[in-house]
């Protein structure tokens, strides 16, 4: 039977019994009057809001933070309490306040919230600590007359108020011979009276101390200051470090004449090393323990803005084929393998100037500083590479690891972080579409032409919709009486800031981002209406020019196309047999029946398929029987040794072959690139059917093709 919403089993009760947990968890170390009960019941609301932030459509961290803070507010100020509750949160929330979400994805939100919870605790901490400080300092300033007065006035007066002080107080002489302790004072140090009794405080000196600390107390002890406040270290006898805040005062006697120093300590040690967990928990990945993207990129801002005559190294390795194992053989077997990399990246930097980081998912950084890091960094990317070569054994099996790296390199003060991340970033990606495995150097030239990349393949979606794209058209000629019998659609973009843009610049980009079947879609819709009107525009009796229209591999895999063409015919009245579709030779090789289902389907229904570019792949000639193709491109290459005469016999006797193939196989035969008269007059005697080039017209408007078409254009 399902368990009711207010049940013994419901949300509410697994609620209350994740608060139950946290309580019995926390309420040791905390320093609130309240019974464990009661202190319960003050934890509940927290875990309630909790649990919100866990179930949320959007993660909000600043109520993470504020359950952190009300923590301090609650009196869970020592960070053993913080500890406890996150481990209370990591492994009890999802599993009490989870039921029915994604757990892999509650898990990664309750790891968000504990970051944000333990920098609301920090802060909340961090404003009270100040607070008390500033209370310290006051009564430091009240301490020091009332224990000169009670120095003057009687010893039982000065032992109410040095032995009842919660902070540790110690009374020195101008020499610094320490006279008196109390008993906060001596737990801090892990001293007896005796032991400290024989010391000075000159001893007192710690490597960290700052550059002031024993200048400011010069100046105490010679009369010239009253008093001064800083942070301190001091070693304990078992060699353990102790962090205070220390407030020194002068003490003078009835005339004013110094007398005695007397040092006011607060021990934050427990809340110094949670601040540096704290920091080093937002500064460092995770799950590789290696600096992150913040961390990173504080140092190379630090690297970047080094003076004269410094530079920087930096290495961008992404790890190739890394989703394969994710997909394959898990998250945790990926972790497992990120964790190995960092390891052996952490130890191809250890020179002075260099450290690696991890910036996310595979993408890991190492950085070179110095004088000369042209060779360094060079050196450093070959040990990267070395370091990859052995196989990392993951739950049994022997997995490889490849990387691919963009190297930038070069004086400081020149480019910011950013840009230079981003060069590197580019530089990565040339090396993986070289084949990964790889290292490239950084090419501003290269740079450059990924940006505009990057720019046009953002603009493209946008350019659609703001109508920037064009058709300009190229005749087909008809060989033997000089006749135009169609156009090629090529499409362009006018582009805002880089002008008109051939197909070459923008269709690539268009496939990669999916947006070339709407912009596909568009141009034989466009295409197909001026069919349409041609053939108005020529009278009812006349067939229409036939529209030739290139058709991506992209386009071929989608599942609408034949529909789509169908559709686009219809609405504009036009016959299928005045329909073109042009694909290249190199998309159908190997192709199977599933791709040339849609093909078939559609010169079934009258519209002529062409096989662009054809020669310049490596189809077997034999595969041409099995294609639903009506017509041949010849590539313009076949035309190109024909420009001289005369022209090469065996190109001749090839291209022959190919005409008498295909005439062979009820194919006819179009060829591209025709720019003189001598090769026209060539490919009409080798039995080519039609023919585009700039001998007949460079592509352009429609009105172009319609003059063209009342003319001889053989001349």
């Amino acid at each position: 039977m399902t368990a009711q919403p207010d049940g013994p089993d419901g949300p509410e009760d697994r609620l209350r019994r994740f608060a139950t947990i946290w309580s019995r968890a926390v309420f040791p170390v905390t320093t609130t009057s309240s019974t464990r009960p009661e202190f319960e019941a003050e934890l509940l609301p927290l875990a309630r809001r909790l649990s919100e932030v866990l179930r949320a459509r959007a993660f909000d961290a600043e109520a993470a933070k504020a359950v952190g803070a009300a923590l301090v507010d609650a009196h869970c100020t020592d960070p053993e309490a913080l500890s406890r509750t996150l481990d209370c949160v990591d492994a009890y929330l999802v599993l009490y306040c989870g039921e029915g979400g994604d757990q892999e994805d509650l898990r990664a939100r309750s790891a968000r919230m504990q970051h944000a919870m333990a920098a609301g605790f920090a802060q909340a901490l961090r404003e009270r600590t100040l607070a008390e400080q500033e209370a310290i300092a006051q009564a430091a300033l009240k301490a020091q007359g009332v224990v000169a007065a009670a120095l003057h006035a009687s010893e039982a007066r000065f032992r109410a108020v040095f032995e009842g002080a919660a902070i540790g107080i110690g009374i020195a002489d101008l020499d610094g011979s320490i006279l008196q302790v109390n008993e906060a004072l001596t737990r801090m140090f892990g001293l007896t009276d005796q032991a400290m009794l024989r010391g000075n405080v000159r001893e007192w000196t710690h490597p960290d101390d700052a550059p002031q600390t024993w200048r400011l107390y010069d100046e105490l002890v010679r009369g010239e200051r009253e008093h001064y406040h800083l942070e301190k270290a001091f070693y304990r006898p078992d060699g353990t470090v102790l962090w205070t805040n220390l407030t020194v005062s002068l003490l003078r006697d009835a005339d004013g004449t110094p007398q005695y120093q007397l040092a006011l300590m607060e021990d934050t040690t427990e809340r110094r090393l949670l601040n540096l967990r704290l920091r080093y928990e937002a500064t460092h990945d995770a799950l590789t323990g290696l600096p992150n993207r913040t961390f990173f990129f504080e140092r190379l801002e630090k690297a970047l803005g080094a003076g004269e005559g410094q530079r920087f190294g930096l290495c961008y390795l992404d790890l190739d084929g890394f989703k394969t194992v994710n997909d394959s053989l898990g998250h945790a077997a990926g972790d497992r393998l990120l964790v190995e990399v960092a390891d052996r990246l952490q130890g191809c930097a250890t020179a002075p100037g260099e450290m690696v980081a991890r910036l996310g998912g595979d993408e890991f950084v190492a950085l070179t500083t110095g004088p000369d890091t042209a060779q360094e960094v060079d050196d450093l990317a070959e040990r990267i590479m070395n370091a990859l070569l052995a196989p990392v054994s993951v739950d049994g099996r022997e997995l490889t690891v490849r990387g691919s790296i963009g190297i930038v390199e070069g004086p400081a003060g020149e480019r910011s972080a950013a840009e230079v991340l981003r060069s590197a970033d580019i530089t990565m990606y040339r090396a993986k579409s070289a084949g990964g495995n790889r290292y490239e150097l950084a090419d501003p030239e290269a740079d450059a032409r990924a940006i505009t990349r990057h720019g046009l393949t953002t603009a493209l979606p946008a350019a659609l919709e703001r109508g920037e794209f064009f058709i300009e058209y190229q005749p087909l000629v008809h060989l033997g009486d000089g006749s135009v019998r169609g156009a090629e659609a090529l499409v362009r973009w006018l582009h805002p800031q880089h002008g008109v843009l051939g197909p070459d610049r923008f269709i690539p980009l268009a496939e990669h981002t999916g947006l070339i079947v709407p912009l596909g879609r568009w141009v034989l819709e466009q295409s197909v209406r001026q069919a349409r009107a041609w053939r108005e525009r020529y009278g009812d009796g006349a067939d229409p020019l036939r529209i030739n229209v290139n058709l991506s591999p992209c386009q071929l895999t989608h599942p609408g196309l034949v529909q789509d063409t169908v559709d686009i015919l219809e609405r504009a009245g036009v016959t299928p047999d005045a329909l073109c579709l042009e694909v290249t030779e190199s998309a159908l090789i190997g192709a199977d029946d599933d791709l040339l289902k849609p093909l078939r389907r559609l010169a079934e229904m009258g519209v002529d398929i062409a096989l662009d570019d054809f020669g310049t792949g490596y189809s077997n000639l034999a595969n041409l029987r099995r294609l639903p193709v009506s017509v041949l491109k010849l590539d313009r290459s076949f035309t190109q040794s024909m420009q001289q005469f005369p022209a090469d016999p065996v190109d001749l006797r090839i291209v022959e072959g190919i005409v008498s193939l295909a005439h062979g196989l009820d194919l006819a035969v179009t060829v591209e690139g025709v720019e003189t008269g001598a090769q026209a007059e060539q490919l009409r005697i080798l039995g080519c059917d039609t023919a585009q080039g700039w001998y007949y017209a460079r592509p352009g408007p429609p009105d172009r093709l319609h003059q063209l078409a009342l003319v001889d254009t053989t001349g």
